[in-house]
């Protein structure tokens, strides 16, 4: 811990390059709170998920149709119950990147015990592809490090879904 302890005389000798002819400015750190803001909420009669089938119905209440990919993450408490539903990724008309970080911040902040995630697939139908498997198993990875478990990942469809748990990627 030494080696990071600067003492003044020490912190004067940093802000002038050897020889003392040319100063460098001191860097100037931002000071940040970080907080979540709710945009609006809706009311979710069965209160808990207790299968695809249900988080499914919620995704579809929430999101209504949409021509572009989006992938959303559903937190949940330790009841499985859905706490807050963020919008992490609006895609194209065929493809979303997604970063577990921007997953992994959400659930984080909403003191989340596990996490659902979905998306659609505009074509209507919910194949999955390889990266929709590839970005599980990323979030799968994640999950596991941070400690808030991964419960599902749904691609949805026109009139219906995948879940890739049912499916073994989980």
């Amino acid at each position: 811990m030494e080696k990071y302890q600067v003492n003044e005389l020490e912190q004067i000798e940093l802000l002038t390059v050897k020889g003392g002819e040319k100063r460098i400015p001191a860097k100037r750190v931002d000071i940040v709170s970080l907080r979540m803001v709710k945009e609006s909420s809706l009311l979710y009669k069965d209160r808990s998920i207790r299968s695809p089938e249900d988080a499914y119905n919620l995704f579809k209440q929430f999101l209504g149709e949409l021509d572009r990919e989006y992938f959303v993450l559903m937190c949940l408490d330790v009841k499985n119950q859905p706490t807050v539903i963020n919008v992490c990724h609006i895609g194209s008309l065929n493809a979303s990147i997604v970063h577990p970080r921007e997953i992994m911040k959400t659930a984080v902040l909403s003191n989340a015990a596990s996490i659902l995630v979905m998306h659609n697939h505009p074509s209507g139908r919910p194949k999955p592809s390889k990266e929709d498997i590839d970005v599980t198993k990323r979030l799968v990875e994640a999950s596991r490090i941070i400690g808030i478990e991964l419960i599902d990942h749904l691609v949805i469809g026109e009139n219906s879904f995948v879940s890739l748990k049912e499916k073994g990627y989980l």
